[in-house]
């Protein structure tokens, strides 16, 4: 298993131990990217610091997930922190026009 961290300068950096992930991810906030209340619905994207491309070419480290709601469970995951945050913005604005997550993944610039 692959695990990562974000630097100072808010880089993606591997680590070579989950102890060394762990103790940076417990005391790390910096790993909440953005949280949108929508209604009832909560928007959170994060980072994981746990390779989650299942031996991919590219790490997924960021994860948009809704809590509650009638979406709740949705979960979209990212390779990168600007990715993640387009993601956010566009899963925020489909429940903001009543939409599933997945009807806007795309033409929301």
């Amino acid at each position: 298993m692959k695990y990562y961290i974000l630097n100072a300068a808010g880089g993606v950096e591997s680590v070579q131990s989950m102890q060394v992930w762990g103790e940076w991810f417990t005391k790390n906030p910096d790993r909440v990217i953005a949280k949108t209340q929508v209604g009832e619905a909560e928007v959170s994207t994060v980072f994981l610091g746990i390779d989650h491309s299942h031996d991919g070419d590219v790490p997924i480290l960021f994860e948009t997930m809704i809590f509650e709601g009638p979406h709740d469970n949705w979960t979209q995951r990212y390779a990168t922190r600007a990715d993640a945050a387009l993601g956010h913005q566009r899963a925020v604005e489909a429940l903001r026009n009543g939409h599933h997550p997945d009807e806007n993944a795309e033409g929301s610039s």
